[in-house]
C-alpha cells in the first residue's frame, strides 16, 4: 500500500492529550503524478490490479473517460512504468504491490515493451496556431525519448531522416499526422515487439478548441493523428487512452470500430479511478483521522462509477493534507469553463433541472448520451445532463437501458463540494450577465424589505437575460429566483419546496446567525396578456398564501423573530410583488 522513505508528518489530534501529534507518516502526493516518485516518497493507494484486468480482458484499444483529477494521469504513468522496457530495472516499484502477488504470468509482462507516451493535458491555447505548436513540441519530445532509433541498423535511412525532421520540428502537418503511426513501426522494427501506446487526456485540445473557437481545426488534426496510428496498425500491442469525454465517433473516432470505451457508467474498471470507500477508510486509519470519515463522506463522496462508490481523490488528499479543513478543493483546479458556458443558456428546461437538483435530495431523470458533440452542448438537455455526469458534476444513482440501448439515469448532485460549485458558478454567471450590483442590490433589498428596489432589480434582470416567450411556467421563474438568491448561501440556509405549516412554500431562507431576518418567497406566473393590475392581484394571492398556509411555522419554531414575506408574480419580463 505504501512505499518509500519515512518522514515526519503532522496530522490529527490526540483525543487523550488534546495536542497535535507528531508521527512518522508518508505524505500524501499532492499534485504529483509521477508513479516512481510517489512510490519512493509518498503514500500510494495501490491501483496496480488495473494491469491484471487489462491483461485478463485482452484489451487492444481502450479509452477511459473520467472527470478531471480522478487519477487518470497517475494510472497511465503506472502502466508506462510497468510495461516499458528500460535500461534500469523497474520491477522494484511493483514487488510490494498487488499485481506482483497475482502470479508469474503477470510478472513476466513487466518491462517487456517499448512504450509511446503522450500527454495532451497541457495543450491549452487561445488559438489553433499555438495549440498546433504545442502538439508539435510534445510529439517531438516523445521521438527524442527514443534516441536508440537513430542509431539502430534495423531502421531505414528514410525513417531516420523522418525521425530527424520530427525531433528538430522541421516536419510538415501531414508528417505530424502520421508521426505516431511511423514511430510505432520504428519501435517494432528495433525491439521486435509491438509497442504499448498511451495517450493521456486526449480530448484537452478539442475542449480548448471548442471554448476558444478553433474546434474544427483541432478535430481535423486529432482525427487524422489517431486514425493513422490506431486504425489497422499491426505495430501495436495495446493502446490506452484517457480523457474526460468520449468525443462523438463521427467527429473523431471515425473508422475505429474496435476501440473500447470505459466510462463512469461501466463496471469492469470502475474502482481504479478515484478512491473507493475501503481505500478512504484505510487512509483515515493511517493518518489517525477516522473521526473525520462522516465529514469526508458528505463533502467528497457520492460519485458512482458503474456500481462502485467513489470518492474524489484530489479533494480527499487535500483535505487530509490541509489539517482536515472541509472546503471545495476540486473547484480550485479548473476554471470550470465548459459548465460556465452550459449554465449561461437561460431556458426553462435548464432552470427547471437546476431547481430540482439544488433542492435537498433533488434529482432528475434523463436519457444520457455518452458520445459528446461539443457544438451541441448548449442544445438538448440530454446532452447537457450527459456532459455534467461525465465531467463529475452529477452522479447516476439508478441506471437502466431502454429499448434503443440508451442509458436512462436518475441523476443528482454528488456532495457538498459540487453543490458549492453550482452555487458559485450561478452567482458568477449572474454577475457576468447583469453586473455584481444587480445581485447585491437584490440581496440587500430582500434583507431590508425594500419593495421598490426588489421590483426594479428583478425587472432589470428580466430585461437583460431572458427572451420573450409566451406562457413561461412558474417552474421557470422559481428556478430563476433560486439562481439569483444563491448569493445568500453564506448567510442563510436555502430551502425550496419544503413543507411548513399546512403547505409547501416555494423558497425559504433560514438565517445562520441570530439577528438576521428569515425570508419566505412565494412565486406565481401570470399570462402574457395580464396588465399590471392583474399581475399585482396575483402577487397579492401569492402573499396571502404564505399567511393562510402558515409557511412561517418552521422559521418561528427555529426562533427566528423577524420574517420577511414576499409574494412575487411574473409575466414574461414584468414583475410585481407584495410584502408584509
Amino acid at each position: 500500500m505504501v512505499a518509500g522513505a519515512k518522514r515526519c508528518y503532522n496530522i490529527g489530534r490526540s483525543k487523550e492529550r488534546g495536542i497535535l501529534m507528531q508521527q512518522t507518516r508518508l505524505p500524501l502526493p499532492v499534485g504529483t503524478t509521477d508513479f516512481k516518485r510517489i512510490c519512493r516518497e509518498n503514500y500510494y493507494v495501490d491501483k496496480t490490479l488495473l494491469i491484471k484486468d487489462l491483461l485478463d480482458e485482452k484489451v487492444s484499444h481502450i479509452l477511459f473517460t473520467r472527470p478531471r483529477r480522478f487519477g487518470k494521469t497517475l494510472n497511465m504513468d503506472m502502466l508506462r512504468t510497468f510495461f516499458e522496457k528500460t535500461d534500469a530495472d523497474t520491477s522494484s516499484y511493483f514487488k510490494d504491490k498487488a499485481i506482483w502477488q497475482q502470479g508469474e504470468s503477470y510478472r513476466q509482462q513487466q518491462g517487456q515493451y517499448p512504450v509511446i507516451f503522450l500527454s495532451l493535458k497541457d495543450i491549452k491555447a487561445q488559438d489553433w496556431e499555438t495549440a498546433y505548436e504545442l502538439l508539435k513540441m510534445i510529439i517531438s519530445s516523445e521521438y527524442a525519448r527514443h534516441p536508440e532509433l537513430q542509431a539502430g541498423n534495423e531502421i531505414s535511412q528514410q525513417d531516420k531522416d523522418f525521425y530527424e525532421k520530427i525531433v528538430n520540428k522541421n516536419a510538415n502537418k501531414a508528417d505530424y499526422m502520421l508521426s505516431l503511426q511511423i514511430l510505432s513501426r520504428m519501435l517494432y522494427q528495433y525491439y521486435k515487439k509491438a509497442p504499448v501506446i498511451i495517450i493521456d487526456e486526449y480530448d484537452t485540445p478539442i475542449q480548448e478548441g471548442f471554448v476558444n473557437n478553433y474546434y474544427n481545426e483541432a478535430i481535423r488534426f486529432i482525427r487524422n493523428f489517431f486514425s493513422a496510428a490506431l486504425k489497422d496498425n499491426p505495430y501495436i500491442t495495446m493502446s490506452l487512452m484517457t480523457g474526460i469525454l468520449r468525443v462523438a465517433k463521427e467527429s473523431i473516432f471515425s473508422g475505429l470500430n474496435n476501440i473500447r470505451v470505459d466510462s463512469v457508467l461501466d463496471d469492469t474498471f470502475s474502482g481504479y479511478f478515484g478512491f473507493t470507500e475501503g481505500e478512504v477508510k484505510t487512509i483515515t486509519q493511517y493518518y489517525n483521522v477516522t473521526e473525520k470519515l462522516a465529514e469526508i463522506k458528505s463533502w467528497y463522496d457520492g460519485y458512482r462509477f458503474g456500481s462502485t462508490e467513489i470518492y474524489n481523490p484530489w479533494s480527499v488528499i487535500n483535505y487530509i493534507t490541509s489539517s482536515c479543513k472541509a472546503i471545495p478543493y476540486w473547484s480550485q483546479t479548473s476554471e470550470n469553463t465548459i459548465i460556465h458556458e452550459i449554465l449561461k443558456k437561460y431556458n426553462e428546461a435548464t432552470y427547471r433541472n437546476l431547481h430540482e437538483l439544488l433542492k435537498e435530495n433533488g434529482q432528475v431523470s434523463s436519457v444520457i448520451k455518452t458520445n459528446i458533440i461539443y457544438p451541441e452542448l448548449k442544445g438538448p438537455q440530454t446532452d447537457i445532463l450527459g456532459f455534467l455526469l461525465m465531467t463529475g458534476y452529477l452522479k447516476a444513482t439508478e441506471m437502466t437501458l431502454n429499448e434503443d440501448g440508451e442509458h436512462l439515469c436518475r441523476l443528482n448532485i454528488p456532495n457538498k463540494e459540487i453543490r458549492t460549485i453550482y452555487r458559485k458558478e450561478i452567482i458568477s454567471l449572474l454577475i457576468a450577465e447583469v453586473g455584481d450590483m444587480t445581485v447585491t442590490d437584490l440581496r440587500d433589498a430582500l434583507l431590508n424589505k425594500d419593495s421598490a428596489v426588489i421590483k426594479e432589480t428583478l425587472g432589470r434582470f428580466m430585461m437583460q437575460t431572458i427572451s420573450y416567450y409566451d406562457g413561461l411556467r412558474e417552474s421557470y421563474y422559481h428556478g430563476l429566483m433560486l439562481g439569483l438568491i444563491t448569493i445568500f448561501e453564506y448567510t442563510h440556509f436555502i430551502r425550496s419546496n419544503r413543507e411548513s405549516g399546512t403547505g409547501r412554500y416555494d423558497i425559504q431562507l433560514i438565517p445562520k446567525n441570530a439577528g438576521m431576518p428569515g425570508i419566505i418567497i412565494e412565486i406565481k406566473a401570470g399570462e402574457a396578456k395580464d396588465d399590471d393590475c392583474a399581475l399585482s392581484k396575483l402577487a397579492q394571492v401569492a402573499f396571502e398564501q404564505i399567511e393562510e398556509k402558515k409557511y412561517d411555522t418552521e422559521l418561528r419554531s427555529l426562533g427566528v423573530s423577524v420574517i420577511h414575506k414576499y409574494g412575487i408574480a411574473f409575466a414574461n419580463k414584468r414583475v410585481e410583488l407584495k410584502t408584509n
